[in-house]
């Protein structure tokens, strides 16, 4: 195992648990994973990460093994990018990178909003650039023109209280609809891990949260269009997702003063799906 088993850490925002890798002593990386997975999808890549990095890896609201906190608010991104930094404070992490896929992503974006002076590298993945707001336009005209069957999993969740109706009891077909398919096999241990998560008292409505804000985040968001991001970036994108289409990395090099982009022929998991070459990425931009 890359990854220790997840520790539970209490803050003055709630209860979450993290798991960590790499060399205690090493430079902090803060890795904040998506939906529907927990902080454990970072351990296949982990095992390829170069010596020198400490990898802290949080599981966020809702999810893995943290609290499932009643209320909608608290998973707006900017919520979940507070309870972030509530645990870095709480580990005295102070100056890290900072690496995000999916909604991940957008917490790891929002937490470079909150505290821009303490992130020293940004990696983000198959997610929007909550400032490149004509790019994020471009691509809701594109779904619109089709049929955008590939939201379907948004809309449903979307629904009050029909994800908490449906999915227990079907964990294992609700995770499995999401990693089958995929350019790359998703690891069986990792698919059992969200599977597992899933089946915790809570998950399906604190996992259906994460899409219940959405309207909320979009508003935040539509107002960055003038945001610049300070610090090196690295956007890691897998080029045969069908959801994050390759419309969302149209102008996104005006919302960075550095950014590189680079492609990995997997889909939207491409962490998983491809660990040793997202590891590669990542070993030639982080800093250990």
């Amino acid at each position: 195992m890359f990854l220790s088993e997840p520790k539970t850490l209490s803050t003055p925002r709630g209860t979450f648990a993290l798991r960590e890798g790499g060399n205690p002593e090493g430079a902090p990386v803060v890795m904040i994973h998506g939906w529907p997975e927990s902080s454990y999808c970072w351990e296949h890549t982990g095992r390829y990460l170069k010596a020198g990095l400490r990898v802290i890896a949080p599981d966020l609201r809702g999810l893995g093994d943290s609290e499932r906190t009643e209320g909608v608010q608290y998973y707006e991104k900017q919520a979940l990018a507070k309870d972030v930094v509530s645990i870095l404070d709480e580990l005295g992490i102070t100056q890290f990178q900072l690496v995000g896929h999916d909604w991940g992503g957008s917490v790891a974006q929002e937490v470079a909003l909150a505290i821009p002076g303490r992130v020293q590298k940004m990696v983000l993945m198959n997610i929007a650039v909550i400032n490149n707001l004509k790019g994020n336009m471009e691509v809701i005209a594109k779904v619109r023109s089709g049929s955008g069957k590939a939201y379907w999993y948004q809309h449903f969740q979307q629904v009050p209280k029909l994800a908490e109706a449906m999915i227990p009891g079907n964990e294992a077909a609700w995770i499995g609809s999401f990693v089958s398919g995929v350019v790359g096999e998703i690891p069986a241990d990792a698919v059992a891990e969200y599977v597992r998560m899933y089946s915790i008292a809570g998950t399906p409505g604190a996992g259906a949260n994460y899409y219940r804000t959405f309207g909320e985040d979009a508003k935040r968001w539509a107002t960055l269009s003038g945001h610049r991001w300070a610090m090196p970036s690295l956007y890691v994108y897998g080029n045969k997702d069908k959801v994050i289409i390759p419309e969302y990395l149209n102008h996104i090099e005006d919302c960075f003063d550095d950014v590189q982009v680079e492609q990995v022929d997997a889909g939207h998991f491409l962490h998983e799906e491809k660990p040793e070459e997202v590891a590669g990425h990542l070993n030639q931009f982080l800093d250990s």
